[in-house]
């Protein structure tokens, strides 16, 4: 198995909700040849345990499962997502650990998905999921159930999750099968209040924007190529930056109250 650990900087301004004083940050703007209406591209929901990671100033530690992580164009996507997210947030350590879940379908993914989690102790898992279900012809409701188990688990392991829904291609489009499972994905994140990154709109989009049509951002064998894998990477960075800008900033420990010391008899003020 591959493994791909990248350390990066995250922003301060995920850390505390406001700028750090003297510095100046800003949300993540995609490149040109990646940009697509918000509306199509994601929704946001809270990052809790991401932003408590920041705010104690730990490392956050990021699993992003789903694709392969075989040598090729698609390896590049973790270090793509680093200079995402490295470009529009510096200043606080970040892990990155990819591993591929190459061919594996949402149940069987479920099992080495609590075993990648023990190893990588994750805050956050960005998740890409839904695409071989779809070509494998998985039942829908099968598909939903099983995702609904395991962003279930993670959570309540607290451990923020970001979904990533399936590939489009003109070739699906009007696949009733495939865009069931492109809605159980959509319905798993509303459900359990967790950001979702909308891959299926957002390459619709940037395919019907190119006179080339899809053909500039998808490759061989139904896998996105380096320019796809860059839009994804910063969408993805896009989807975790807002989420994060608009989680609330958990309410600071309680001091307790210092004791004093009683005082002795010759200490004591003559009254």
């Amino acid at each position: 198995m591959n493994r791909s650990v990248l350390i990066l900087c995250f922003g301060s301004l995920l850390a505390s909700g406001l700028p750090a004083a003297g510095q100046e940050t800003t949300m993540p703007v995609p490149s040109v040849e990646c940009q697509v209406p918000g509306s199509q591209l994601y929704t946001v929901a809270g990052l809790a345990a991401s932003k408590s990671a920041l705010l104690e100033r730990k490392v956050l530690r990021i699993l992003a499962i789903g694709g392969s992580s075989a040598p090729g164009a698609s390896a590049s996507y973790p270090v793509k997502l680093e200079s995402a997210l490295e470009h529009a947030m510096p200043h606080v350590d970040v892990v990155i650990d990819h591993r591929g879940l190459p061919g594996e379908i949402a149940s069987g993914a479920a099992e080495r998905l609590r075993t990648l989690v023990a190893d990588a102790e994750p805050d956050l898992v960005v998740w890409q999921v839904g695409t071989h279900d779809a070509i494998a012809r998985v039942d829908p409701a099968a598909f939903v159930e099983a995702l609904d188990e395991s962003v279930t688990w993670l959570k309540s392991h607290g451990i923020d999750v970001v979904l990533v829904d399936p590939l489009y291609t003109a070739s699906v489009a009007a696949d009733a099968d495939y865009n069931r499972i492109v809605d159980g994905v959509r319905d798993v994140a509303t459900r359990e209040s967790v950001p979702l990154v909308r891959r299926f709109e957002a390459l619709r989009y940037l395919a019907g924007r190119n006179e080339k049509g899809e053909s500039h951002i998808l490759g061989r064998q139904f896998r996105l190529n380096d320019l796809g894998l860059r839009c994804m990477a910063e969408h993805v960075a896009l989807t975790i930056s807002v989420s994060l800008a608009r989680t609330p900033t958990p309410p600071a420990a309680p001091v307790p109250p210092r004791e004093t010391p009683a005082q002795s008899g010759a200490q004591r003020t003559p009254g």
